[in-house]
């Protein structure tokens, strides 16, 4: 593809050794190799928390508040560091090649070791994110159907695309490490004892919404680009499952929403919070 011979790269001001050194092919056939561990991983995080929430029913919950606090530091900082590094190559994407090729070009793994890297990092990310749903059955909070299913389904997805390179993830990287960004920052805030305005759980709801309705436009674009025969480096099959991931978490979200921000009863301090794309943060158990 002509665009893809010619596809230049961010002036990045330092390069890590260890991004420097990142060699796409190798994480590629590992994860074709491995990717379908994914379901044990999932099947093993459902015995466990299900299993988990049955012991604890007569059980004192545990606080973890310092745990709970470093847990969330850790991730935003992650998230932090992840948008630093994969949003350059973005924009320059967008501004020096195109909607098409940021859409249909994978050049953001297999030509640029610093977006490479950090695909590769939010992809294997997934799984120790499963560990999430231990503070909340630990601390007998409500396990709400869209935690478990976000978690299980962003595991498996993740997986299976990186074994497709499919382009459009991109998009779905950069939206991701910058929701997070500002939603485990949130997390860590709340956890350390601070209390922000109402108005930022608000925000946050309203930026998971506007990703699912990013991703899905993303989807359909991509699926007309294929039903006119134009190259698009993402399989039909994955177009599928991406667009069914993004409209049901859409629905979830747009649920929460109404009843949390719209519905005219008064809030919960339980309720008050946004319903996130990893869990419910809740004022009691501030995670």
């Amino acid at each position: 593809m002509k665009e893809y011979n010619q596809v230049t790269l961010p002036n990045y001001s330092y390069v890590f050794n260890f991004e420097s050194d990142f060699i796409h092919q190798e994480t590629r056939t590992w994860m074709k190799d491995n990717w379908t561990l994914g379901f044990y991983y999932v099947g093993i995080y459902m015995v466990l928390i299900f299993g988990g929430q049955y012991l604890m029913q007569n059980r004192p919950r545990f606080e973890l508040r310092g745990v709970l606090s470093l847990w969330n530091t850790l991730l935003a900082t992650f998230s932090i560091i992840g948008a630093c590094r994969t949003v350059p190559e973005f924009l320059h994407t967008l501004t020096h090649h195109g909607l098409y090729h940021s859409v249909c070009v994978p050049s953001f793994i297999e030509q640029d070791k610093v977006s490479g890297f950090w695909t590769w990092m939010f992809v294997l990310s997934k799984l120790p994110e499963l560990g999430d749903t231990i503070f909340i059955v630990l601390r007998k909070q409500p396990l709400i159907f869209l935690h478990w299913y976000h978690h299980i389904t962003v595991l498996l997805y993740s997986w299976f695309s990186y074994t497709e390179y499919t382009a459009s993830a991109r998009w779905f990287i950069v939206m991701n490490y910058c929701v997070h960004s500002v939603m485990y920052t949130y997390y860590a805030l709340r956890a350390m004892g601070y209390s922000p305005p109402r108005q930022i759980a608000m925000v946050i709801t309203s930026l998971q919404l506007l990703q699912m309705v990013i991703g899905c436009a993303i989807n359909f674009w991509a699926h007309q680009l294929l039903q006119s025969q134009a190259e698009c480096h993402i399989t039909p099959f994955n177009i599928k499952l991406s667009i069914a991931m993004y409209l049901s978490y859409f629905v979830l979200f747009a649920r929460f929403f109404y009843k949390a921000y719209m519905s005219g009863e008064r809030p919960s301090k339980r309720r008050s919070a946004p319903v996130t794309a990893e869990y419910p943060l809740m004022k009691s158990k501030v995670h």
